[in-house]
């Protein structure tokens, strides 16, 4: 499960997207994207557990396809560095995993992928067979990039049953009652909130949600796309003194920063009864399954994010990994192919193999099959948010392009741990390169 649920996101947010296209490089092997020719489609995808899955579409797909599909993997950790190498080349795949939004931004900007409107227009399915909050991740410029291809990884706040009932605490439903949640707990002797702020991107998830409470999408969609005055608008400066009022407290402790998620140390305080929440996104249950099995199944509850009243942003809205992707390189030599190929991705077959593994495909297939997952009730919860949500943010360290990831989470980090005053994040955030 580890490998799985956890490090696709892990890698989405380390220093391994420093993302620059590459327009020469050398590899081995022939692609059809990028200028070389076997006869047939390459896919490139991140190596984990869920290529089991990969496996079996690529089988499904040459039983009848004249042309053949081969599926490419790369390590994890070395996913990234080496697309960028070969996007290019002669090397380049014809099809490719990436996480939509800024991880395929500098790609679209350099004209190397196919839109892929030609071929939703001759199979509406490849859109109208998504949930739409997902579909729009890998929507650039009005053009579709990318198809759903893995599955959803919505942030939720999980929570201790036994520490809430203890104190005498319910999961909050609205920002006041995490306010009053956190004071009561404290003077329980119970850390309120678990965060790993050693990593630096759990700390990101509370600025995604508060800001989408108080201010709606729109904002960071400005922001985004290079309106540096959004930063400095009075919402995002309302979400900040919010965010300040909860640190300050001490709904995080004292030493967030010196505590990790990576290392199961954050996870641990929640499943030990040290702290009381942890947001976090979807793998959460996953990790806890894997690591306090009998806390998984008995102790361990999840809610949605809490409402902001009198915020501009919609209650259902949701934040964090809406989906991975597949994406086209334009020189494709077989678009007829790739065509074909991507439509599996919401087949029967696609979406029962996904459930198997864990993932949860955000197809509009994907109920009839839900109680075959592993856990039938989560898997519910989270399909039911995602479908309901007027908009799915993906992730800040995602959505701007990768060079601007380290960036952020220094300056989340320093605002959180009071390095950095309002105007000093406000400045900070204004400096992010967008394109």
């Amino acid at each position: 499960m580890k490998t799985r649920a956890r490090w696709p996101r892990l890698l989405a947010c380390g220093a391994a997207l420093a993302l620059t296209v590459s327009l020469s490089a050398c590899g081995s092997g022939s692609g059809g994207g990028g200028g070389g020719d076997d006869g047939k489609i390459h896919i490139l995808v991140y190596g984990d557990a869920s290529n089991k899955v990969e496996k079996q579409i690529v089988a499904t797909f040459n039983k009848t396809s004249k042309v053949k599909a081969v599926l490419d993997t790369i390590p994890g950790a070395d996913y990234q560095q080496k697309l960028q190498t070969i996007i290019n080349t002669p090397q380049a795949p014809d099809v490719f995993f990436n996480w939509g939004g800024g991880s395929i931004k500098p790609f679209v900007k350099a004209d190397l992928l196919m839109p892929l409107d030609d071929f939703i227009k001759d199979d509406p399915g490849l859109k109208d067979n998504f949930l739409p909050s997902v579909l729009s991740s890998a929507v650039l410029d009005g053009k579709s990039y990318g198809v759903p291809m893995r599955g959803t990884q919505p942030v939720l706040l999980f929570h201790n049953k036994k520490v809430l009932a203890d104190a005498g605490v319910r999961p909050p439903k609205t920002w006041d009652e995490l306010l009053a949640a956190v004071k009561t707990l404290k003077s329980k002797g119970v850390t309120p909130i678990a965060l790993g702020g050693g990593d630096q991107w759990p700390t990101l998830m509370w600025f995604e949600y508060v800001y989408d409470r108080v201010a709606g999408p729109e904002l960071f969609r400005k922001a985004v796309n290079g309106d540096k005055d959004a930063w400095a608008s009075a919402d995002s400066k309302k979400a900040l003194g919010m965010i300040r009022d909860l640190v300050e407290a001490g709904a995080f402790g004292t030493n967030y920063d010196s505590v990790k998620y990576t290392n199961g140390a954050s996870p641990a305080l929640v499943a030990r009864g040290k702290a009381a929440f942890e947001l976090m996104g979807s793998w959460y249950y996953a990790q806890q399954q894997q690591d306090a099995k009998d806390f998984a199944e008995k102790g361990l509850g999840y809610t949605a994010f809490p409402t902001v009243p009198g915020g501009k942003g919609d209650p259902s809205d949701i934040v964090g990994n809406t989906n991975n992707f597949y994406s086209v390189l334009k020189k494709t030599k077989h678009p007829e192919a790739v065509e074909k190929f991507l439509k599996l991705m919401y087949s029967d077959e696609f979406v029962k193999a996904q459930l198997a593994i864990g993932n949860l495909p955000t197809t509009t297939n994907t109920p009839k099959f839900l109680d075959t997952s592993a856990s039938p009730a989560y898997a519910r919860f989270q399909y039911d948010l995602v479908k309901k949500a007027p908009s799915f943010q993906l992730s800040w360290d995602q959505a701007y392009p990768p060079s601007a990831n380290a960036p952020i989470r220094q300056a989340v980090q320093q605002f959180f741990n009071g390095q950095l005053d309002t105007d000093g994040f406000i400045k900070a955030m204004q400096a992010l390169p967008t394109e």
